[in-house]
């Protein structure tokens, strides 16, 4: 054997160690992180949407916030919710662009 460590996997990176686990906090896991990056990403969505009407701004943050909740979608298994908020910041996206010409 040329390596006599044990190697650990975690969500995002491997520990090399003498066989103990990762002495990390033991809730935060992968799941809570996408979680809770989904409902920042979600509600920064909804605040854009709820001020679209202050400016053309916030019409492109809206778009953002779809964007980054279809990443969300996507990275929690949810892929569907995914392409429909994709779909959501190209109906933003051409809002926005129309907002210039009007």
């Amino acid at each position: 054997m040329a390596n006599s460590r044990s190697t650990h996997r975690t969500s995002f990176f491997a520990i090399q160690g003498t066989g103990e686990r990762y002495p990390g906090p033991t809730w935060f896991t992968r799941r809570v992180a996408v979680t809770l990056y989904g409902v920042c990403a979600v509600t920064f969505m909804m605040i854009m949407y709820a001020l679209e009407r202050r400016g053309r701004g916030y019409i492109l943050g809206f778009a953002l916030g779809c964007v980054l909740s279809s990443a969300y979608g996507f990275l929690s298994g949810a892929w569907p919710f995914g392409v429909v908020e994709l779909i959501w910041a190209g109906v933003a996206l051409r809002r926005y662009r129309e907002m210039a010409t009007a």
